[in-house]
């Protein structure tokens, strides 16, 4: 037999398609069409997609209600009660973590522009410019998937332990409001609302035509969305992975180094393994990774199955397929770089469950193994077919803090800084081993990176991955930012790191944060609605200091003078009341530039 994980989802899936049905009872119903006038058989395209827009609305209306409830019930008589000394504040808010700004925007911000548009459907039926809104967001739900299981486990921890906790939860259960559902069922609601908003989306584009005007919005908002909602099961799925590998850890003896985050658990079971030399088969037992395959042998225990790993075989270079053996049946093969094996499953479904599971584990990992294609927008970039017959502008090695190609960061030993000699990028080592004669060098072999090794050897260029949530190249937001500059960096009391800050104009809520003006991607996002802001220095801070708290999350920043920690406050206490802020006034060309910005360019080229 054998265990696999399961596809995550199903019951959200159920929920979403009950939910749907009333929601398009409920758009009939708002339209003022009856449904003895229009049958399902008899709707025009039209109509397909102002009930799914009215289903996004209404299922809106219905979360925005669920949110009020955890936010203005739950919360806030749990903090009330806990402002006596009851129990300690912070138990209440790591529970609820950022579910006070998650409510704020749906409510005062999504909501409002969903009903407004529903009102103005004849002569504007689009959504996807609305959605577009809620991208920047998404951290705030990640945040919030993040503590999901801590959360649950606190709130176990408590309702065993407070009788005034509990009697507080049990009373808000009993009010029809709940509809007799528990307070863990509501605090599950948004991590499953990202991925019902993919759900509605991917509805809608089945039923948009190809040339529609709100094609492109709805595309884009759906490709981030989707990926944020793959961010919300990951989250998920990433707890419960981290348990299962402490389970295996213990089942191994506790010999074996596999509790790490980039371990992911895939499948086991027990297999006989065929003996080369006679024709005896011997019990074995393996764990599959999602980078590697432990070949192990049973050992007696009267605790519990435990194990004795026998070989470690890694999935780089492995292959898998069917094997014809008279002598036995259901057979496969596994064949690594350090062994290969000859094993048989229980039954013809098993072996093919095997072989599909190693199989996509292989493909899978050759996937995030190859290099992608980046589109950095450079005025001196060099054209395709200008590529190797002029010398291109190198990006200075202060500009990035990354490989250009694969986004791996830099470091001083083990990934240091290479630049292409066609393109100009910074690349790290991986990204840089080809050698290919270059026409204005006087066709002198130099590096290059792969993409245009491949370009110039006239092969195609490995298409990459979408772009998540973070790559944004900086360079792409500075000349049309609200403010941009550096600032130094801590969070969580962490050691003060320099950054590279951006407040675009297309995104004025939001705060990205780059290693350095050129990054190809951001370390980290900020979305500034609902922070607090706090203007004081604390003893050991630098000077010119401010902080953005909110839940758990501590920000902290420093400017280079009280002058500029000034202007960055002015446009951040505006952003963080979900209002739009204008540049700030300076003598210098670019307002949204502080005057810190300078820095970047010096810079020395490297090799």
């Amino acid at each position: 037999t054998s265990t696999v994980r399961d596809p995550a989802g199903r019951e959200r899936e159920r929920d979403y398609r009950r939910d749907r049905c009333w929601c398009i009872i409920a758009s009939y119903c708002e339209a003022g069409v009856q449904s003895t006038r229009v049958s399902p058989q008899g709707e025009t395209n039209d109509q397909k997609l102002f009930n799914i827009a009215s289903e996004l609305l209404n299922t809106e209306k219905a979360y925005v209600t669920r949110l009020k409830l955890l936010d203005q019930e739950f919360y806030a008589k749990l903090m009330e009660e806990a402002n006596k000394g009851t129990f300690p504040v912070d138990v209440v808010k790591n529970i609820f973590s950022n579910i006070s700004s998650i409510t704020t925007f749906h409510r005062d911000f999504l909501l409002p522009d969903l009903e407004k548009r529903m009102g103005e459907w004849a002569s504007t039926p689009r959504i996807g410019d609305i959605l577009q809104k809620l991208t920047p967001f998404l951290k705030m739900y990640a945040e919030y998937v993040k503590n999901f299981d801590k959360a649950m486990e606190l709130l176990k921890h408590w309702t065993d332990r407070s009788p005034q906790f509990k009697a507080i939860i049990q009373d808000i259960q009993s009010q029809e409001a709940c509809g007799s559902l528990t307070l863990q069922h509501h605090m599950l609601e948004p991590v499953q609302r990202v991925p019902r908003y993919e759900m509605l989306l991917k509805d809608y584009l089945k039923k948009l035509p190809q040339d529609d005007p709100d094609r492109r919005d709805a595309e884009k908002s759906l490709e981030i969305i989707a990926t944020a909602a793959t961010h919300s099961n990951s989250a998920i799925r990433k707890s419960e992975n981290l348990k299962k590998l402490m389970e295996i850890y213990e089942m191994l003896g506790e010999e074996e180094d596999i509790v790490h985050a980039s371990n992911e658990f895939i499948k086991e079971g027990n297999l006989l393994k065929l003996a080369a030399r006679n024709a005896s088969a011997m019990e074995r037992h393996l764990f599959l990774f999602n980078n590697m395959l432990l070949y192990c042998v049973p050992k007696f225990s009267l605790g519990g199955p435990k194990y004795t790993v026998r070989t470690r075989i890694g999935i780089d270079g492995m292959t898998v397929r069917e094997s014809n053996n008279e002598d036995y049946p259901f057979t496969f093969q596994v064949s690594g770089k350090e062994r290969t094996l000859e094993l048989q499953a229980s039954s013809e479904q098993d072996k093919a469950g095997w072989i599909k599971a190693i199989q996509e584990t292989i493909d899978i990992f050759n996937q995030k193994n190859e290099s992608f294609k980046n589109a950095l927008k450079d005025v001196e970039e060099v054209s395709v077919t200008e590529l190797g017959k002029r010398a291109p502008r190198w990006i200075r090695d202060n500009e990035v803090t990354m490989c250009m190609k694969c986004k791996e960061p830099f470091n001083a030993i083990t990934r240091r800084r290479h630049h292409c000699r066609a393109c100009g990028y910074v690349v790290c080592w991986k990204c840089s081993d080809n050698k290919v004669a270059l026409e204005y060098d006087a066709n002198k072999l130099n590096k290059v990176c792969k993409d245009c090794y491949a370009i110039l050897k006239g092969e195609s260029v490995t298409e990459g991955k979408k772009k998540g949530i973070l790559e944004i190249e900086a360079g792409q937001f500075t000349d049309s930012s609200i403010m941009c500059g550096f600032l130094q960096y801590s969070e969580r009391s962490k050691p003060w790191q320099k950054v590279w800050c951006v407040i675009p104009e297309t995104e004025c809520l939001v705060l990205y944060l780059y290693g350095a003006p050129q990054d190809v991607k951001a370390q980290s996002t900020i979305p500034l609605l609902g922070y607090t802001v706090e203007d004081s220095a604390r003893p050991a801070d630098p000077p010119a200091t401010f902080r953005l708290s909110q839940s758990k999350s501590v920000h902290g920043f420093a400017a280079d003078s009280e002058e500029l920690k000034l202007r960055w406050l002015k446009v951040i206490r505006v952003a963080v009341l979900g209002e739009r802020p204008e540049r700030p006034q300076t003598d210098g060309a670019n307002p949204g530039v502080s005057d810190n910005n300078n820095e970047h360019e010096a810079g020395t080229n490297g090799t």
